[in-house]
């Protein structure tokens, strides 16, 4: 081969060699960094990884070397330099299958880990899909509209419920169990659909909160509470017959007014031989409703509330509003006015009749 040639092809193993000594470096380094005693995996895989990069750095140094040499003369030991690297490839590659081994081993931990950190993200969202579904009835004659936000915990105590006890009568149910964590959760969970069962048993709501907290009384929970109200919406009569057990204000816009419909007993789970009261109204055209939790009104700027007020204000504006606007809305405004991101889960369910 041209003296010129073997040059150009020296060159470029050389430029391959000094591309591969940065590597090889950084590489030395991580070994280093590594404890073999408390990471002997980790320690083996990035030792394996530092003699492959260093052996590329000989291969193509020697290569380098070889053609330099045979630019110039054409003598055969120069083609030991070619060799040599082989030979120490092979005295390396004895832990080879062992090395490619621990890197599967390794992937398939890093796999699973990856799955579990999904599912731990996925879990929270589908409990709270349980406790919030997106499912609504299609109930003629009325809007239906909700959003549900989680607050920084795992797992949600809030929860909401739309659907149908008969033809003719619409339930809609708001709650919120104290604290939060799993515990809440299972609570919330077992609330909102042991309540689907006495409602359907029982058409007055305050009988089913009464039949609810007897039950949910029963067993030892400490320091747990239910805050819930139920409205029912009865075409055949024309009412929204509501109860409250201890939760905020329910608002009503009825007759060019937005009436709070406030508690008609305590809270669950506080006495089991607890009594609660319903009440009636008459249900006329246009007439909305709207529930939530207290994340909405307890959503913080420095020492101010969201409160009240500004929810009555929000449907004294617009009362023409949708359901779902107003809902939205409403959960904009709250984020908006606390800077930091509110902490407790906030439910909305609002209802109009068309």
């Amino acid at each position: 081969m041209d003296t010129p040639v073997l040059t150009v092809v020296g060159a470029i193993c050389l430029a391959a060699a000094l591309s591969w000594v940065r590597s090889a470096r950084y590489r030395y380094r991580l070994v280093h960094r590594i404890d073999p005693e408390e990471a002997p995996d980790a320690y083996t895989l990035a030792w394996s990884q530092f003699r492959k990069d260093a052996h590329a750095v000989f291969l193509y140094g020697f290569l380098a070397l070889g053609f330099f040499i045979n630019s110039t003369t054409t003598a055969p030991w120069v083609f030991i330099l070619v060799v040599l690297p082989a030979f120490i490839s092979s005295a390396w590659a004895r832990n080879a299958v062992r090395e490619a081994r621990l890197a599967r081993q390794r992937i398939d931990i890093e796999r699973r880990a990856h799955e579990a950190l999904a599912q731990e993200d996925l879990a929270p969202k589908a409990w709270a899909g349980r406790l919030a579904s997106d499912e609504l009835p299609d109930f003629s004659g009325f809007e239906i509209g909700r959003v549900y936000q989680a607050g920084s915990g795992l797992m949600g105590g809030d929860f909401l419920d739309v659907f149908l006890a008969s033809p003719t009568r619409l339930v809609a149910a708001i709650g919120d169990v104290s604290g939060h964590g799993i515990e809440s959760s299972v609570t919330a969970f077992q609330g909102k659909y042991l309540l689907r069962t006495f409602l359907r048993q029982y058409r007055d709501p305050a009988q089913a909160l009464e039949e609810l907290n007897r039950q949910m009384s029963a067993v030892e929970r400490s320091e747990e509470f239910i805050s819930l109200v139920v409205l029912i919406f009865d075409t055949e009569a024309a009412t929204l017959r509501y109860a409250s057990a201890g939760h905020p204000a329910t608002f009503l816009w009825h007759q060019r007014e937005v009436r709070s419909l406030r508690a008609t007993g305590p809270l669950l789970m506080l006495d089991p031989n607890g009594t609660y009261f319903s009440r009636e109204i008459p249900l006329e055209h246009d007439d909305m409703v709207l529930m939530y939790t207290d994340g909405l009104t307890e959503a913080r700027n420095g020492d101010e509330l969201f409160g009240e007020e500004r929810i009555e204000n929000a449907i004294r504006r617009d009362p023409g509003i949708t359901p779902n606007d107003l809902c939205q809305r409403l959960l904009e405004a709250a984020n908006d006015f606390s800077p930091a991101a509110v902490e407790d889960d906030i439910a909305i369910l609002s209802i109009r009749k068309v």
